[in-house]
C-alpha cells in the first residue's frame, strides 16, 4: 500500500487548502535504553476534499513541515505554534489561524477575569452561530462569504479593537491568564479573521484535530511504535484508513478489496484505488 500512500500525499498537497497540526507518539529506539523516543505525527487535512495525510518525523522542528510543504501553494491553516510562522512569509502560501485555539485561552482565563473573558467568549460564540447557520442551510462558498462579510466581519472588527483597548488600559497584567489570552489573539487577529475572505475556509482547525483523535486513543492502547520505521508505517495506515473514515468507507472492506487489486494495477492508475 506504499504507492497508495504516496498517491494520497500528492493529492492532499495538490489541493489549495490544508489544515496542519502535530501530535506526539512514543517510539522505541535502540539507541535509547530504558526509555522511548518522543516522535511526532505531522498531520495535513484537506477538509473540502475530505482527505488526511500523516507524516512521521522524529522531531517537532520546522524541518518536517518545510519538507512536506516545500511546493505547496494555497491556504494553510494552523494553530499559533511558531514553527508555522515562516510559511506566512512565503508568496505562494496564505497563512491563517484557528479561532478555537484563541477561544481556549479565554476559557482558561475565566477564573482570572470572568467579565473580560466572558465578553470575548460571547462574541466568539456569535461567530460560531453564524457558521452553524451557514452549514445548516448548506450554503455554497460564495453565499457563505457574503453572509460572513455582512454578519461576522463587523463582530471581528469590533472585538479586535476592544481587545487592544483592554490590553492597553492599564488594568490587565500582561503575564496574567487574561493578559496572555488577549496578547495571543491580538498578535494573530488578522489571520484569525482571514477565514471571512473565502467561503471555502473554516473558522478553525477542527477538521485536522478530529483526524488526530484516533492517535490519542491509540496511545492508550498500543502505547508505542516499535521503531521509527514502524512509526512511518503507522502514519501510512492512519492516512489511508483516516481518509476511509472521512468518506464513510468501511476500512476493512476497502483494504481487502485494494489488496486483491493492487498487484495488477498499473502505477499510473493507482489513485483509482484510494478510498474516495
Amino acid at each position: 500500500i506504499a504507492p497508495l500512500y504516496e498517491a494520497l500525499k500528492k493529492e492532499v498537497l495538490g489541493s489549495a487548502y490544508i489544515h496542519a497540526d502535530e501530535t506526539s507518539i512514543k517510539v522505541l529506539d535502540k539507541d535509547k535504553k530504558g526509555t522511548t523516543h518522543r516522535g511526532y505525527f505531522w498531520v495535513y487535512n484537506n477538509s473540502p476534499g475530505k482527505l488526511v495525510f500523516f507524516d512521521y518525523q522524529q522531531g517537532r522542528g520546522e524541518a518536517g513541515p518545510q519538507g512536506i510543504l516545500r511546493d505547496f501553494k494555497g491556504y494553510l491553516q494552523t494553530d499559533g505554534y511558531a514553527v508555522y510562522d515562516s510559511f506566512g512569509e512565503k508568496e505562494a502560501i496564505t497563512l491563517l489561524h484557528c479561532m478555537a485555539h484563541a477561544r481556549r485561552y479565554f476559557t482558561e482565563a475565566r477564573d482570572n477575569d470572568a467579565a473580560r473573558a466572558d465578553y470575548v467568549l460571547e462574541r466568539m460564540q456569535q461567530l460560531y452561530d453564524i457558521e452553524r447557520t451557514c452549514k445548516e442551510k448548506e450554503l455554497g462558498h460564495d453565499q457563505r462569504k457574503e453572509v460572513r462579510s455582512i454578519e461576522a466581519v463587523p463582530i471581528l472588527q469590533e472585538l479586535g479593537k476592544w481587545m487592544k483597548q483592554q490590553y492597553t488600559c492599564g488594568e490587565v497584567l500582561p503575564k496574567s491568564p487574561i493578559g496572555k489570552a488577549l496578547a495571543y489573539s491580538i498578535e494573530r487577529w488578522d489571520r484569525l479573521s482571514l477565514y471571512t475572505t473565502n467561503g471555502m475556509l473554516c473558522i478553525d482547525n477542527n477538521p485536522v484535530e478530529n483526524s488526530i483523535r484516533p492517535v490519542a486513543l491509540g496511545r492508550k492502547n498500543y502505547m508505542f511504535c516499535g521503531s521509527h520505521e514502524a512509526a512511518s508505517r503507522t502514519a501510512m495506515l492512519y492516512s489511508l484508513l483516516g481518509t476511509c473514515k472521512l468518506h464513510e468507507v468501511n476500512p476493512f472492506v476497502w483494504l481487502k478489496d485494494v489488496l486483491t487489486k493492487i498487484p495488477s494495477t498499473q502505477i499510473k492508475n493507482i489513485r483509482q484505488l484510494l478510498p474516495h
